[in-house]
């Protein structure tokens, strides 16, 4: 089995290796992957849904020069390849507006303001990932030791 890809968008890569180095901690179950941007993710992800790729999370930033955060997250949800894939949305600068499209058409999983707490990405990735491994059927004892246990207890 391929490892399940979480995807990490920014324009600025000084942000992307921060994210790569603080998901360091699943990398033996995931294969993180960086764009510079939604157009490159977008392509990314159509070739992963081609391959049959699992897409587990996107963690995308909201302002980047072309799409925004927001609207290349509506296209993903609107996508259903990737219904399971759960996203996070990064931003430093964002209004009212802003937060009610990416919850109510986005479905973005969760809110996170830069700078983030490392502590809490990885607790917010955690409980994340344990929803799509339930969602997914994916073999759930392989990934037991990233899993979060109370999010896999509420499940089932």
């Amino acid at each position: 089995m391929d490892k399940p890809n979480i995807i990490c968008i920014d324009d600025q890569r000084q942000i992307l290796a921060t994210l790569q180095k603080d998901l360091e901690y699943f990398d033996e179950y995931f294969t993180i992957q960086t764009c510079e941007s939604a157009s490159e993710a977008e392509d990314l992800l159509s070739s992963l849904a081609d391959e049959n790729e699992e897409v587990a999370l996107l963690i995308c930033d909201h302002i980047m020069p072309g799409k925004n955060g927001i609207d290349f997250m509506i296209d993903i949800q609107n996508d259903s390849r990737f219904r399971y894939t759960k996203k996070i949305l990064l931003t430093g600068l964002a209004t009212h507006s802003d937060a009610i499209a990416a919850i109510n058409d986005a479905n973005v999983s969760h809110y996170l303001e830069k700078p983030w707490d490392t502590t809490e990405l990885l607790s917010i990735v955690k409980i994340l990932i344990t929803q799509f491994i339930f969602q997914t059927g994916l073999e759930r004892d392989v990934f037991l030791p990233i899993l979060d246990l109370e999010t896999l207890q509420k499940m089932g």
